[in-house]
């Protein structure tokens, strides 16, 4: 059933409206939230060196445990340890292992030779890990991440004061001339220009298992993973999401505070990684949740809305000035986070990019609701 002109202009009209109803909430969102980070100083730094622990979960790792953990071990840091948690690998990890803790006094192995299923994905081994620490003060990286400088341990640390339990760090992935990999690295900017700008207003949601540190006994507190030990993922986000409050958590984004990692290099490795990422976001609080879901909703209607909008050539030019000022605003807040995470190098692709994660994630988030997985590695 066709409608009537005055029928369609009526229904244009409503669309207009609310055209101009979803850029507002999206001015919101890069204005009174994405801007904590576009602007961010840092706090006073605590100069006391605390003693810490360094958890590394490794299932299969051996290249990369090649590499990187020496950078690990060798930091410029008075007094701290490295637990590596060997979970079941049938390469020559163990071999490895055994090597650098001939040299390495500072290291400590945990084998796990059998699989249990008291958790799934990585939260057993982790929770190991946690529980051989010896001191209070933990840093969480992955097998595949590398310190970007060796006073990593010292930028993450210096943020603890008697109030802070939880320091947010930035996971980078390795910039390669790829299309994917640009997606990737553009991906992971928004992601953390929206945890850590949270965690700046005192709204923190979560982190990522890359660069995370918390203390031992805030994990003791809350029961560990107890609360989600049946989901695959969440040993970084949903544990934050549970613990963190206005006042227990800081952010730590210096270069130097940085780690990196080679992002994934075929299309379906990436699909299988967002799945077990997004598959935790129902699970968030409900606040959370709410906040995180309005702003994925108002952008895909931002897009759907212009469109359509054009094709009726409907006001173009407010239209078109309307989506100018949301997108001169998302460029400009976007280049000052890149500045501050100093990222690069896709700053023009910005709006493509957001086009092609709305559909993305779209598509790999109802997926993740019908395909389950239970392994982490």
């Amino acid at each position: 059933m066709m409608l009537e002109p005055f029928e369609t202009n009526q229904l244009l009209y409503i669309l207009f409206f609310a055209f101009l109803a979803v850029t507002f909430i999206q001015l919101l969102y890069f204005w009174g939230i994405f801007s904590r980070l576009a602007f961010y100083r840092e706090k006073a730094k605590n100069p006391v060196k605390q003693p810490v622990s360094v958890v590394i979960c490794a299932k299969n790792e051996y290249s990369n445990l090649e590499k990187n953990l020496p950078l690990i071990l060798e930091q410029d840091y008075p007094d701290f340890d490295v637990v590596v948690v060997n979970d079941c690998s049938d390469d020559d990890t163990n071999y490895l292992l055994q090597d650098f803790a001939e040299k390495y006094k500072n290291l400590s192995i945990v084998n796990i030779t059998q699989n249990l299923n008291f958790f799934y994905g990585k939260k057993f081994p982790l929770s190991i890990g946690i529980k051989s620490a010896k001191h209070d003060l933990l840093i969480l990286t992955d097998a595949d991440c590398k310190p970007q400088s060796t006073q990593w341990l010292n930028k993450i640390q210096e943020n603890y004061t008697e109030k802070t339990a939880i320091v947010l760090g930035y996971g980078a992935y390795q910039p390669q001339p790829t299309l994917l990999n640009t997606i990737i690295r553009y991906d992971t900017l928004q992601i953390a220009m929206q945890y850590l700008s949270y965690a700046i207003m005192g709204q923190a949601y979560m982190g990522v298992g890359r660069n995370l540190s918390y203390r031992k006994s805030l994990f003791y507190k809350n029961k560990g993973f107890s609360s989600h030990y049946k989901i695959q993922s969440g040993d970084d986000d949903l544990f934050i999401n549970s613990v963190a409050t206005a006042t227990n958590t800081r952010i730590e984004i210096s270069p130097e505070s940085h780690t990196l990692s080679d992002a994934k290099t075929t299309f379906s490795n990436w699909v299988i990684q967002k799945k077990r990422h997004l598959s935790t976001g129902r699970y968030y609080k409900f606040k959370h949740a709410f906040l995180l879901g309005l702003f994925s909703l108002s952008r895909f209607l931002f897009y759907s809305l212009f469109i359509l909008l054009i094709c009726y050539l409907y006001n173009w030019i407010i239209v078109l000035s309307v989506f100018g000022l949301r997108l001169i605003t998302q460029l400009f807040i976007t280049k000052r986070c890149m500045i501050k995470l100093h990222e690069r190098k896709f700053l023009l692709l910005a709006p493509f990019l957001e086009i092609v994660l709305i559909l993305f994630n779209f598509f790999v988030g109802l997926s993740s609701f019908f395909i389950k997985q239970n392994k982490w590695k």
